[in-house]
């Protein structure tokens, strides 16, 4: 059994603090040992017993009274650890953080931890988190490396509603966790690089209640976005209509129809290094949609359809020195019909997925055949769509570099 990867996880004193302890779980399903650091104050918001329930481990609270097996607990623990992660990084947290400050567990820790990068996750009022001063620690801290998973909007604990809501701990936990099995800081392979990522199902409306759509849930598109913006890239990700909120560090951009995805993803195309195409497109949408609801009289309906436009087809006649990179998803003759596309859209690489037996749409797994020109195919095997998107990530990485 391989080692698994040790985990700082430290705790900011602030309400969103609570969440800490979903991270730990996280990490600790998928084989990570955790050990927890608790800020001055973070303790007034989440019980250092339930972070030790949660971790296995003792937590960390008072730089004078820690375990004794920790020896000097703020610097052997990060020679053993392979991310740091701050959850709830409160205001002050980054201030001190910026500013080299070490008067608690985790700024003690922190400075310990240099020149390896922090992941921070900030969560705090949305005036707090606008304020000049703390725009320019987040700024600092960045130019240092620290990895920001910059807060969503919505209803604050305060009343309030706008930015500084603590990014989902399901993401938190991925980014911790894809920095430690990496072996420390993610290889920044696309920095400077931007790219372009469609996902999720389109919709043709019928009439004003009904429409033509499929089973897409975007997980795949939203999975490759945040792997591209891991590896440092400026992510646009135009998705049609999901449930899924935008990965950490990710422009999005919503539309409903297939014409609407084209025109997005036209408009973004000529400054992109890459494009991946993961939306489920409709194929057909109505001639000519009702403006009233359609009403059933006991009588068949005849439906005419047009075709819509092919966004892939249509943008690989622009594509330059672009990347691209298409979806297939079949039910039958995967890789004949696989290989047939990739030729006809002029693509660099194509991902082909069966969508039976559980696979594919809906799921949180995939698996795939990966088709190069020119290249015999490449089977990746049943995995999680956040494995495959990392390693589709990494190839698209190696094209992009790989160009004159």
């Amino acid at each position: 059994m391989p080692e698994a990867p040790a985990i700082l996880v430290g705790v900011g004193g602030g309400i969103a603090a609570y969440k800490a302890a979903d991270v730990v779980s996280a990490l600790r399903k998928r084989g990570a040992s955790v050990t927890c650091l608790l800020s001055r104050n973070a303790h007034h918001f989440v019980a250092p017993l339930a972070l030790k329930s949660l971790s296995g481990r003792e937590v960390g609270q008072d730089l004078f009274d820690e375990p004794a097996s920790w020896g000097i607990g703020h610097i052997q623990l990060t020679k053993d650890a392979r991310a740091f992660v701050v959850v709830a990084a409160t205001a002050d947290l980054l201030a001190k953080l910026a500013a080299g400050i070490a008067d608690d567990f985790v700024t003690t820790t922190a400075l310990a931890w240099h020149p390896k990068p922090l992941i921070l996750a900030p969560a705090m009022n949305t005036a707090m988190w606008n304020h000049p001063a703390t725009q320019a620690n987040l700024a600092t801290l960045k130019a240092r490396g620290a990895v920001v998973l910059d807060p969503s909007s919505g209803l604050l604990a305060c009343g309030d509603v706008g930015e500084g809501k603590l990014v989902d701990p399901a993401v938190i936990a991925e980014a911790a966790w894809r920095q430690a099995v990496g072996g420390g800081a993610p290889a920044r392979r696309l920095v400077g690089r931007k790219v372009l990522v469609s996902a999720g199902p389109t919709r043709e409306p019928l009439d004003p209640v009904r429409y033509l759509s499929n089973p897409s849930t975007g997980k795949m598109g939203y999975a490759v976005a945040a792997a591209c913006a891991a590896l440092g890239a400026e992510v646009l990700l135009v998705s049609g209509p999901t449930a899924l909120e935008a990965p950490a560090g990710v422009t999005r951009v919503g539309v409903v129809t297939a014409v609407e995805m084209l025109e997005a993803c036209g408009s973004a195309f000529e400054r992109c290094d890459a494009f991946i195409a993961c939306a489920a497109v409709s194929d057909f949408r109505p001639e000519a949609a009702s403006a009233q609801k359609k009403k059933k009289d006991g009588k068949p309906e005849a439906l005419r359809l047009v075709p819509n436009p092919d966004i892939l087809l249509t943008l690989g006649k622009r594509k330059g020195r672009r990347v691209l990179v298409g979806f297939a998803a079949e039910t039958e003759k995967l890789l004949e019909h696989g290989q047939a596309k990739l030729k006809a859209k002029r693509l660099d690489l194509l991902v082909a997925n069966p969508v039976d037996g559980g696979r594919g749409f809906g799921s949180d797994d995939n698996e795939a055949w990966l088709l190069k020109p020119g290249q015999p195919p490449t089977r990746w095997e049943r995995q999680s769509k956040a494995r495959l998107a990392e390693r589709l990530a990494r190839e698209v990485a190696d094209l992009i570099e790989a160009r004159p």
